[in-house]
Order: structure tokens, then C-alpha cells, then sequence
């Protein structure tokens, strides 16, 4: 049982890497500027449709300047 205790002291210093004023330090860093920003979370696949849009778009317009410039 003793190793336990021993074990149980090493993993409860191990998990705290930061001193309370460190801690207290990087607490008030995370509160101030773009960290304060509350964010909508990230959507992959509005980004995909939106690059497949623009694509689309772009081959679109290279499409008739093509034409227009009697290329293709």
C-alpha cells in the first residue's frame, strides 16, 4: 500500500506543471485579446462547399472568357 500512496503523490505532482502564480499568469494571458474572442466552431464541410463553389466559379468564368475571346 505504500507504493500506491507513493504513486498517488508522483501522479498528483506530475499533473500539476505550473505554479499557482505560472498558472495564475497564463490564466490572465488567456482572458486578455484574441484569446477572449468567443468563436463559432469550425465547420470542414461549409469550408469544402465553399471552395467547390469557388472553383466551379472560376472554371465558369475561364469558360467564357474563352468564348468570348474565341478560343474555345
Amino acid at each position: 500500500m505504500a507504493v500506491k500512496s507513493d504513486s498517488a503523490q508522483v501522479d498528483s505532482t506530475e499533473s500539476q506543471k505550473l505554479s499557482q502564480a505560472d498558472q495564475a499568469k497564463v490564466d490572465a494571458f488567456l482572458e486578455r485579446g484574441v484569446n477572449s474572442v468567443e468563436r463559432k466552431p469550425f465547420r470542414p464541410i461549409f469550408l469544402i462547399f465553399l471552395l467547390m463553389a469557388v472553383v466551379a466559379g472560376f472554371s465558369l468564368l475561364s469558360q467564357g472568357i474563352a468564348q468570348w475571346a474565341g478560343i474555345y
